[in-house]
Formats: structure tokens, sequence, C-alpha cells
């Protein structure tokens, strides 16, 4: 049995300046993790990260996601699922193409308010803030997938999946990233705090 207590605590808490530390690796933070899970969790962690590499991303990989142990899992793709699709279908309609060329089918129903949040996201014409915003949409999903998980794997799930969004924003824009390891950490220290 895994010690979630003590993964949770050790997860990283920023220096006072609240920058992301020098050499920070989203990386070593996840294989510091992964050392800590027995091999049932493990596997869970693994598949997690499996869906943040863009060829894991197919109708196979969605079907067994709605199948996990992890409610995490099970719920956070299929948000992703519904927002990949409603993004695909934007581009579809703006390119002239048939609305679900290149979706992935889904026995999943989406959710009209989450399709309606990403097309309203989409409408807009600076391509940066499209991406901050549908990271923002994600980071609330993992959020209110979470909000009643005290001490669990999903928490860690949970964590990890806001580490990839940080991760892809300090590569790609180090002050957003920056900004949402602060946000990261606050909800860690909340979180202990209330608990």
């Amino acid at each position: 049995m895994n010690n979630y207590e003590y993964i949770i605590a050790s997860l990283p808490v920023l220096q006072r300046d609240s920058r992301a530390p020098e050499g920070f690796s989203a990386e070593a933070v996840e294989e510091e993790i992964r050392s800590q899970l027995d091999e049932r969790d493990c596997r869970i962690f693994d598949f997690l990260l499996s869906g943040f590499q863009p060829e894991s991303l197919d109708g196979e990989f969605y079907r067994k996601a709605a199948g996990s142990p992890s409610r995490f899992v099970r719920e956070y793709f299929n948000c992703d699922l519904a927002v990949r699709n409603a993004r695909v279908r934007w581009l579809n309609s703006a390119l002239g193409r048939a609305a679900e060329q290149d979706t992935v089918e889904t026995e999943q129903e989406e959710d009209p308010e989450l399709v309606s949040g990403v097309l309203s996201i989409l409408s807009g014409n600076d391509i940066l803030e499209r991406e901050r915003g549908l990271d923002n949409l994600m980071w609330e999903k993992i959020e209110d997938i979470t909000v009643m998980e005290v001490f669990s794997l999903d928490l860690i799930l949970a964590f990890t999946a806001r580490l990839k969004i940080v991760d892809r924003w300090l590569k790609l824009d180090p002050e957003t990233g920056r900004a949402l390891f602060r946000k990261l950490v606050e909800e860690i220290r909340n979180n202990r705090q209330t608990k």
C-alpha cells in the first residue's frame, strides 16, 4: 500500500521568491513520485503520463482511459477528448472540411458547457491566449475532479497533470510557466493546511 500522505507532503515547494527553482525538471519530479508508488499505482501513473504524448492519443487510448480504475484518469481524459474533438471540429469548420473529420469517436457524452467554453476560447485572435485559455480550462477541470480528494492517488495524478501544464509553459513562455508553478504550489500549501 502506498503512503499517499508522504508522497503529497514531499511534492515540490517553491523558494521564498515563488519561482521555479533553477534547473527545475518536471521529469525529475515525476520520477520521484514514481519511485514511491507501488506497481499497480505506477501503471496508472504511467498511463496518465502516456496521455501527454500526442502519438498515444487515439481511440484505443481513450477507451482504455474510460475503463481505468482511477476516477481521475477516466474524467480527465474524457474532458481531454472533448476539448480535442471540439478543437478539431473548429479547425474543420475554418478549413471547410467535414465537421467530424479527424475526431476520435467516444461512447462518452461530451459536456456541452465544456465544448461551448472551448469554442469561446478558440474564437480569440491571439494564438498564445487561446493556448493559455485551453490550459486554464483544463486546470479548472482538474480542480473540479479532485475537489473532494484527500491524500489519494487521484490527488497525485491531478498534481502531475497540472505539472505537465506548468512544464509546457516553462518551455513556451517562462513568465506564464512561473505563474502557473506559483499557483500549483499555493494550491498544494492550501490543501495541506485544510486537511
